[in-house]
């Protein structure tokens, strides 16, 4: 168990920082499970490796992933001064964002709702 006040314990949990390079888009108009389907094909691999799957990957959610990569590698340079070429990614990730609720009119005055889902995207970079 740990000791001390939950205050303390937040407060040393909180002080560790993770200077990994990143980046993250909120509100990201693709779902998450479609998110998940392109960050899945590039999570692990290097950064030119992941760009190139990138490019070429016919989904949606490849072009908004495709422009988070290239700002988490601008950050890794500029912010961090590390090198792109021995960058890979640590982590990437698709978080649940809110959801705007829509209504399509039916047949005899009935009306659909549809739900189109927002999503927060997550990557992180380390070195090699």
């Amino acid at each position: 168990m740990a000791k001390g006040h939950r205050s303390q314990i937040k407060r040393e949990r909180n002080a560790v920082k993770d200077t990994r390079p990143s980046a993250k888009l909120s509100y990201a108009r693709v779902p998450v499970q479609k998110a998940c389907f392109v960050l899945d094909a590039i999570r692990g691999k290097d950064v030119q490796a992941a760009l190139g799957i990138l490019t070429y990957n016919p989904r949606y959610a490849s072009s908004v992933i495709k422009k988070l990569l290239e700002s988490a590698i601008a950050n890794a340079e500029n912010n961090n001064g590390l090198s792109a070429d021995n960058l890979y990614i640590a982590e990437c990730y698709a978080n649940k964002g809110p959801t705007m609720k829509r209504i399509r009119p039916r047949a005899q005055g009935r009306a659909y709702r549809i739900e189109k889902r927002l999503s927060h995207i997550t990557v992180v970079l380390d070195e090699r």
